[in-house]
């Protein structure tokens, strides 16, 4: 399971005596695969922080540090990834880092299960989308379905936020 899933968390779970470049390759060592400086050096570079490759994580900024471990999850080479409110820990500056590596990922086919609040972001590069509530699914279905047009009055209420901001910015453009 650990080779056919990469799991991405809020806490970057990075250790800080290694650099960048030995935090990705951590979990491939471990697990004894071979030819990993090259598949660590293209997952640094898919998202945009070869140039800090040898910094340990004090050096680098938390959309930095997140990168770092979404690099980790890609250099595993993974079938599925999973994010879990990766970008709740983060400034508010930082967030655009990592949800433009998540896009890339979205762009290039990778299959995806996000945990977020990014509404917009969800919107963009979701194919469905699942709304819980107190640990129960609410309602789910294709994103423009769900998220413009939802049946459900939590959603709507939820989501209340989230339309009326879009709303705000296209009423200032």
């Amino acid at each position: 399971r650990r080779s056919a899933v990469g799991f991405i968390f809020q806490s970057f779970n990075l250790l800080p005596m290694l650099s960048a470049r030995e935090n990705v390759a951590l979990p491939m060592r471990i697990a004894g695969d071979r030819d990993v400086d090259d598949r660590v050096e293209a997952a640094l570079a898919d998202v945009g922080l070869l140039d800090r490759a040898g910094h340990r994580p004090a050096e680098l900024s938390g959309g930095q540090q997140q990168r770092v471990a979404i690099a980790r999850a890609m250099a595993m080479q993974p079938e599925i990834m999973l994010f879990d409110e990766v970008t709740s820990a983060l400034d508010p500056e930082l967030v655009g880092e990592v949800l433009d590596v998540m896009k890339q990922l979205a762009a290039d086919g990778t299959t995806m299960i996000v945990v977020t609040h990014e509404m917009s972001f969800a919107h963009d590069v979701a194919d469905r989308i699942v709304v819980m509530d107190a640990g129960q699914v609410v309602e789910q279905g294709e994103a423009d379905e769900v998220l413009l047009r939802p049946k459900n009055a939590r959603t709507a209420q939820f989501l209340s936020r989230f339309h009326g901001t879009r709303e705000a910015k296209s009423n200032k453009d």
